[in-house]
């Protein structure tokens, strides 16, 4: 079953860039979840302001929204696609990839193959 896991950090405790012995960690969590066949893609997130933008659609009209953005406890650090064969695999993945990234949450969620089972 493949998954969708987007990481929120800690504002308090993940502040600034990671230091290598943090991207040290992160690369052996990583490579680790490669090797066991979980880890299908992922990566982590320049901040909004520099690097991206917030489109919205509403009332029939679509704009760029130039600020402000969200505050710093709901910026999301990165995102993963991972293939587990349970939900409780993908939970222990998700602890594993906490204890490697640090305080924060981890939001995992089953992507759906194929149509809605209510469809």
């Amino acid at each position: 079953m493949k998954y969708f896991s987007v990481f929120l950090p800690d504002p308090t405790t993940n502040t600034g860039p990671q230091t290598a012995a943090q991207r040290e960690v992160m690369n052996a969590f990583v490579g680790e979840a490669i090797a066991r066949g979980e880890f299908l893609s992922g990566g982590g997130f320049l901040p909004l302001a520099k690097a991206g933008a917030i489109v919205r659609r509403g009332s029939g009209e679509t704009r760029v929204i130039d600020g402000p953005y969200v505050e710093s406890k709901e910026w999301i650090g990165g995102y993963a696609m991972l293939d587990y064969a349970s939900r409780e695999a993908a939970i222990e993945g998700a602890r594993r990839f906490l204890a490697a990234a640090g305080d924060g949450e981890c939001i995992t969620y089953q992507i759906m193959d194929g149509p809605h089972p209510d469809a």
